[in-house]
């Protein structure tokens, strides 16, 4: 019966959307390799960036990442397929929605992969690959990362770039094993942000956010964060040319989701499930392209197996990009499905977003946003002032925009007319994939795992009340 669901499934859908069933075993080596020699990877994710760099027009001081984008290949639209840490990041290593791959909430509050998931630092482990992990992780909790399949995990006494690049540039020095697979975790974006005594005269503010001083302030901060960053990026490149290593390594940069702002991470709204993509390395990605075509972050983990010259499991979500890249596809989904079960508290939504349209179904009831899901911060409480009815108003249970004339997502097209026939075809839509994926959302209420932490709905940040005590009414 599940088998005839995800064929008549990828029938209506037209083979287009992300979600289809369980893995299989992969048979290894036998992908296509991009070019003679198999390029080592160097992978970078930071913490909380979304788009916000200056080469994606968002004002931040980013010119070392602005001339990779320039010179490589960078992707305007790619999602996550969940705006937090966790679900998101496993679903680069996995290829898979969060709710396939199990990680639906924060692994260092109790959330667990699935058992018989499989990783791509095991694939590529197996494929020859010589894989480490520098610096940060939030797929699992650190007592358990081999979990993760790394053969090496280069862990320093702390995990911001000052503390992470020394460490990787020594291992550049020293003539690494290739190919090899290099990932790079930073937190400087994630709050709290780095303490800027002046602010400078000149701050963009993203437009979904009101214009005001302690707005500019955080966004300042963000900024300053996001500086650090790519300096690290900076000393890691010319590491890379300096021992050799440029001209055959791939470096990819990444977030895992939205900056953490209200109306932005832990939301559906693309602030909270856009991410940058930039791609830089031989053959394919170079030459300065542009890819505007809607992609999902669970597409990383086949492109790297293809690249890699390794199969990756038949029945993941995500697609390989080199299509896109080699310029033989214009688009590789009609759709991209975007999920949240859990953050610091339990706010169970599934969306669905196409070039046009973005459509958001809520489960439970809960206030537009949801305070504990809400990073605390300078705009939080700017909001908790001046606007607290966001904090307090419900949320419509369906939300429905038009991306072209509203990409601010603020007029919710829900019960007007002329809009009922793409409403009816979404929700038919996200029916369909909630059921052929075995989403356990369609059932009710999403239980935590046994012993994870959860923030109460009722409560103002996500450190107030948490328990692991499961409790459905405070949820």
């Amino acid at each position: 019966m599940r088998q005839l669901l995800r064929r008549e499934f990828l029938k209506l859908t037209a083979a287009s959307a992300l979600g289809f069933a369980g893995q299989q075993e992969p048979n290894q080596g036998g992908g296509k390799a991009m070019g003679k020699n198999r390029p080592n990877i160097l992978f970078i994710i930071t913490h909380d960036t979304g788009r916000h760099l200056g080469c994606y027009g968002r004002g931040a001081p980013s010119p070392n990442l602005d001339k990779l984008a320039e010179e490589g290949v960078k992707f305007t639209q790619a999602f996550c397929t969940a705006p937090q840490c966790s679900p998101s990041r496993a679903s680069v290593l996995t290829g898979l929605m969060p709710h396939r791959h199990g990680l639906i909430g924060l692994a260092h509050r109790g959330f667990r992969l699935r058992n018989n998931v499989l990783l791509l630092p095991k694939l590529l482990s197996q494929a020859g690959y010589s894989t480490h992990l520098f610096g940060f992780q939030h797929e699992t909790t650190w007592d358990r990362v081999s979990d993760l399949g790394y053969q090496h995990v280069h862990r320093p006494d702390g995990l911001s770039c000052l503390k992470v690049t020394p460490l990787l540039l020594d291992f550049l020095s020293k003539e690494p094993p290739q190919p090899f697979f290099v990932s790079v975790g930073f937190t400087e974006t994630h709050r709290p942000f780095p303490k800027l005594e002046q602010i400078p005269p000149q701050v963009k503010v993203p437009p979904f956010l009101p214009d005001e001083p302690d707005v500019r302030r955080d966004i300042a901060e963000l900024n300053e964060a996001v500086r650090r960053v790519d300096e690290s990026v900076g000393q890691i490149v010319e590491a890379l040319k300096k021992n050799r290593l440029w001209d055959n390594t791939l470096l990819i940069f990444t977030t895992d989701h939205g900056i953490a702002f209200p109306g932005a991470k832990a939301t559906l709204f693309d602030p909270g499930v856009e991410v940058a993509l930039i791609m830089h390395g031989p053959d394919e990605f170079s030459g300065g392209k542009v890819i505007d075509a809607n992609v999902s972050n669970a597409d990383l983990m086949p492109t790297l197996c293809e690249i890699a010259g390794v199969e990756p499991p038949a029945d993941i979500d995500g697609k390989s990009l080199l299509p896109l890249v080699r310029g033989e596809v214009e688009k590789l989904h009609e759709r991209i499905f975007v999920e949240l079960t859990y953050h610091a508290a339990y706010d169970p939504m599934r969306g669905i977003r196409t070039e046009r349209y973005k459509y958001i179904r809520c489960f439970a009831d809960r206030p537009f946003w949801l305070p504990p899901n809400v990073d605390n911060g300078l705009t939080k409480d700017w909001y908790k002032r001046n606007r607290p009815e966001v904090f307090k108003a419900s949320r419509p249970k369906e939300m429905l925009f038009d991306l072209r004339s509203d990409p601010l997502e603020r007029n919710n097209l829900v019960g007007k007319p002329e809009f009922e026939p793409v409403l009816n075809e979404l929700r038919a839509t996200l029916d369909r994939w909630m059921e052929a994926t075995d989403d356990p959302i369609r059932l009710g209420h999403v239980r935590p795992p046994k012993g994870a932490r959860v923030t109460p709905s009722k409560v103002w940040g996500p450190e107030e009340g948490v328990t692991d005590q499961f409790d459905p009414e405070k949820d």
